[in-house]
C-alpha cells in the first residue's frame, strides 16, 4: 500500500510541476492574414482590417444545361456551393451555401455579396479562383453584422467535374469537393 501511495503522490507531483511548466509559457503569436500575397485585383480596398479567418469546406453543386448562346452545345454551370465554415482550431463557426451565395454563422447572422473580381488559383488547375466580392447588408444580429468585404483565398479543388455533359446528361447534377479560406473584413473606422 506505501509503494502505491508513493507512486501516485510522485505522479500527481510531477502532473503538477508540468501544468506549472505549461501556464508559464506564453502563447505564440498566430501572425494575422496577409493579403499582400494576393494578386491586386482581389485585395481589399485600404481602412478595412480582418474580422474573422475560416475555412470552408464542402461540395459544389454543378448541372448540365444548354449554353446560353448555343443551345446545341451543353455546358457545366455553377449551382451553388453547401460547406461548413470552421476557425483556425477545426470548430464550425458557419455555413456556406446557396443561391444565392450566403455566408451564415451559427448565431444566426447572414449576408449575401456581390463578385467584384476573380483570379487564377495560385494551386494550378482544378481549383476554383480567388475571389473578392462586396457584402450587402448583414441580416440578423452577430458575427456578419459590419462585414463589407470577403476574399475566397487558398482554394483546393471546386472546378466543374471532366463527365461528359451532352444533351443525355442535361439536367444532371453533380457535386464536387472543394475546401478555401474565407477571410471576412470590416471597416477599420
Amino acid at each position: 500500500m506505501r509503494t502505491r501511495t508513493s507512486v501516485t503522490a510522485l505522479a500527481l507531483l510531477g502532473a503538477a510541476a508540468a501544468l506549472t511548466a505549461c501556464g508559464s509559457m506564453t502563447p505564440h503569436a498566430v501572425p494575422g492574414f496577409d493579403q499582400r500575397t494576393l494578386p491586386a485585383v482581389v485585395q481589399v480596398p485600404a481602412g478595412q482590417r480582418v474580422a474573422m479567418e475560416t475555412v470552408g469546406a464542402g461540395d459544389i453543386t454543378y448541372e448540365c444545361r444548354a449554353k446560353k448562346d448555343m443551345p446545341s452545345a451543353f455546358e457545366w454551370v455553377f449551382v451553388g456551393p453547401d460547406a461548413k465554415l470552421m476557425d483556425r482550431s477545426g470548430k464550425v463557426v458557419g455555413r456556406y451555401y446557396g443561391p444565392p451565395a450566403t455566408w451564415e454563422s451559427n448565431d444566426g447572422s447572414k449576408i449575401t455579396a456581390t463578385q467584384l473580381a476573380v483570379a487564377p488559383a495560385g494551386a494550378g488547375a482544378g481549383s476554383i479562383p480567388l475571389q473578392l466580392v462586396k457584402a450587402n447588408s448583414a441580416m440578423g444580429m452577430g458575427a456578419m453584422q459590419g462585414v463589407t468585404y470577403i476574399q475566397r483565398v487558398a482554394t483546393q479543388g471546386g472546378v466543374a467535374p471532366a463527365a461528359a455533359c451532352t444533351a443525355t446528361h442535361a439536367g444532371q447534377k453533380q457535386l464536387v469537393k472543394y475546401q478555401a479560406d474565407y477571410i471576412f473584413w470590416k471597416s477599420a473606422s
